[in-house]
């Protein structure tokens, strides 16, 4: 991913391919190399990709919320000079598109929603991350996947180093806050863009009945169920989820 890193203004992204523009939005804990496959996949497969990084942790504390990030999302596709995109969002990534569609929806030909939150999530539990507790770190690391393994140490060091820092904490805080305020439920039915909801059925941070709301509530909405997967499809099991949205792609003629 780093050879594909590009620093524009004050925007930092990954860029690949040519052709029908995809945005990738990655979550909260969700670095852009979880991605990868996605991004490699699409980018060789006459769509160009991007994955702008988000400013989880450098706004102020008070704008650190989906509303301004959505705003940073905009001005990044402004920038860009980007049309009629295809916003593909994991986790909070799902959420910013959501409430990006709300305020941009000329924007946006396509939505794809992978373990979104924005309805419901199950981030911490009933828990808030501690400092310095790395095992309640790995043991909320692992859950986030069926297959545990995918959890490297490497990874939960990621995660760590957010948690245990005070300023990437609060804002972290602040974020998932912000998710439970900004709920999408009214918003949807008026959301009429072609969607495409990908989940693992044994997600258990947004759970599979919280992607049949997604279901229910959009206008056009279809719902490809992964088994033996968690909450974060594209990196778990990747071939299935290109696979997935390659064919949804062509089926929409998008």
């Amino acid at each position: 991913m780093t050879e594909f890193l590009k620093k524009e203004d004050k925007f930092t992204f990954a860029e690949a391919g040519e052709g029908k523009t995809i945005v990738v939005l990655h979550g909260l804990m969700g670095a852009l190399s979880n991605f990868d496959a996605t991004f490699n996949y699409f980018s060789k497969k006459g769509y160009k990709v991007f994955i702008p990084e988000l400013p989880l942790y450098s706004l102020p504390l008070l704008a650190t919320n989906v509303k301004n990030l959505a705003k940073f999302l905009h001005e990044f596709i402004e920038y860009k000079n980007l049309k009629d995109v295809i916003l593909l969002g994991n986790s909070l990534g799902g959420h910013i598109a959501l409430y990006y569609i709300k305020h941009y929806p000329q924007d946006v030909g396509g939505l794809v929603l992978t373990g979104s939150s924005g309805l419901y999530e199950n981030s911490m539990g009933n828990n808030y991350p501690r400092r310095g507790d790395k095992e309640f770190v790995r043991t909320k690391t692992k859950e986030v996947f069926f297959d545990d393994s995918i959890a490297t140490e490497e990874l939960v060091d990621q995660v760590y180093e957010v948690i245990n820092d005070r300023n990437t904490l609060v804002r972290t805080l602040a974020i998932a806050k912000s998710a439970v305020r900004h709920n999408m439920a009214k918003d949807l039915p008026k959301m009429t863009q072609p969607t495409c909801l990908i989940w693992g059925k044994q997600d258990t941070v947004t759970p599979p009945e919280v992607a049949e709301d997604f279901q229910k509530l959009l206008p056009d909405a279809e719902l490809f169920w992964i088994d033996n997967c968690g909450h974060a499809a594209m990196m778990e099991t990747p071939e299935e989820f290109n696979t997935i949205l390659e064919n949804w792609l062509t089926k929409r003629n998008l």
